[in-house]
């Protein structure tokens, strides 16, 4: 049996904004989705899903493009994933990058690069997201923090930095679930669109303060300034709220909590319900669990592997 792990993402800063050229700070995070793969046994009965079906053909055009031989045998898979579904955290993207990396080592029988992973895994996520930005599946795949900007469809830049948050920022940064969007990731990107359409000097200036909101975020993490940390994370959501795509009752939690920290909304929003998850930096000592339900807490971790190998068990163990 072959088994890959692969890490879900936040964006720290840049939400929206990465849309109108404006850069995004992107983490990985310790939360993982595992694809796991043998050869299908006599009494196995075959069962793909369209996913992993297209997985499937990306990996053998590859193979096949590059003269590589492989062995096309049967098979059977098993996942499973701490990574919620539909709240920004990157579950397609860890999918995509995990299936290609196990598809290619069942076929060939060795590990592949990051890169190649990589390319792959963002060809794969177009299944999800028609014209993804690449920036999830490179944060799933190498780990990390990923400094990322598009100027054109043509011309994107994707960062790998070498540095990491430092710990005493995670250990007061948690991650509180305010419900699953009604709002698809599109919904949220036209609305933000016809906002802009309608008041574009205003929604220019908020984009702008993104910008200057995310590098500063960036420095804060390079000097392990906690209080510029803590700074832009507050400026980052006024500027979101700004942007319409808060809910007011995520923003009644969020001002319920001002006495034990500051937070902003990670991912695209949302404005009937939930908006998703809120990245929260707490204040030292606090315990934010007296105030909100534990079930609604993640405990952050940042992920520096990026996808990983587990270890080989031999055919049978398990499953």
């Amino acid at each position: 049996m072959i088994s890959y792990s692969a890490p879900g993402k936040i964006i720290l800063s840049g939400e929206h904004s990465v849309v109108y050229t404006k850069p995004a700070f992107v983490t990985a995070i310790d939360l993982a989705l595992t694809f796991s793969i043998r050869k299908k046994r006599a009494t196995d009965v075959i069962s793909k899903t369209k996913e992993v079906t297209y997985s499937e053909n990306i990996v053998k055009k590859y193979l096949q493009k590059n003269n590589i031989s492989f062995s096309d045998q049967e098979y059977i898979y098993k996942i499973d994933s701490r990574i919620p579904e539909g709240r920004g955290m990157g579950s397609s993207a860890a999918f995509c990058v995990a299936s290609v990396a196990a598809l290619l080592h069942f076929y060939t029988g060795k590990q592949y690069e990051k890169q190649v992973i990589n390319s792959l895994a963002y060809q794969c996520e177009k299944y999800f997201h028609g014209m993804p930005s690449g920036v999830d599946v490179s944060a799933s795949c190498f780990g990390g923090l990923i400094f990322y900007r598009k100027e054109f469809e043509f011309l994107k830049t994707i960062s790998a930095l070498n540095f990491k948050i430092p710990k005493k920022f995670q250990d007061n940064m948690i991650l509180i679930n305010t419900g699953r969007p009604v709002e698809t990731t599109a919904d949220m990107v036209k609305h933000v669109g016809n906002l802009y359409n309608k008041h574009p000097k205003e929604i220019e200036r908020t984009l702008a303060g993104i910008e200057r909101v995310t590098k500063r975020m960036v420095i804060s993490i390079v000097k392990e300034d906690l209080k510029m940390f803590t700074d832009a994370i507050e400026e980052n959501q006024k500027l979101l709220v700004e942007l319409g795509i808060v809910s007011k009752d995520t923003q009644k939690l969020l001002e319920s909590l001002k006495p034990y920290g500051v937070g902003k909304v990670t991912g695209a929003g949302g404005l009937k319900k939930g908006s998703g998850f809120i990245l929260f930096m707490k204040t030292e000592g606090v315990d934010i669990q007296r105030i909100v339900h534990k079930q609604n807490i993640i405990s952050f971790t940042q992920n520096h592997s990026g996808v990983v190998l587990n270890k080989l068990r031999p055919t049978g163990v398990n499953w």
